[in-house]
């Protein structure tokens, strides 16, 4: 498989490092498939944190995939789709359809997920559950077109 580098950011007004478990289980699924996480971030419940964390792992460490891990929810304090919205140009719809579709065998409660895929030039923004089961589940509902997703954005073909 080709390398393909991640950032984590959890995106978190309760959750520290010690207490992320959804993003230590990303970092492990990460590992598991050869590829690399460069850096794990906590950053607040707060639009403008989230965003400028996006724009850092994309336009300073040039990772590949940034996962965000909470915030997706319909709490009045979720609001990673919006910062992710605001740090991102383009929508790629199939693929948190795709992980809605995945969870929604496991539970009903998938489809009250907000989350969203976009791209911010060529690096693909994920926003996955901040429970470390859900973000699992959504994980594997999306890993295997990963690697294809990254080939095109670095303008392969199809």
């Amino acid at each position: 498989m080709e390398p393909i580098t991640f950032s984590i950011i959890t995106c978190s007004d309760t959750r520290g490092m010690k207490e992320d478990t959804a993003g230590a289980a990303l970092e492990a699924l990460i590992a598991e498939n050869g590829w690399t996480c460069a850096s794990h971030v906590v950053v607040p419940d707060e639009r403008p944190f989230i965003a400028s964390a996006i724009v850092r792992a994309c336009d300073e460490q040039d990772v590949d995939v940034v996962l965000t891990c909470g915030g997706s929810g319909l709490s009045l304090r979720d609001v990673t789709p919006e910062a992710t919205m605001d740090a991102c140009e383009r929508n790629v719809p199939g693929i948190a359809e795709a992980m809605r579709a995945h969870s929604l065998a496991i539970t009903p409660y998938a489809m009250l997920s907000r989350a969203l895929c976009m791209q911010r030039g060529r690096h693909l923004v994920i926003n996955l559950p901040g429970s470390e089961k859900a973000a699992r589940e959504n994980w594997d509902g999306v890993v295997k077109a990963l690697p294809h997703a990254v080939k095109m954005m670095a303008g392969g073909g199809h």
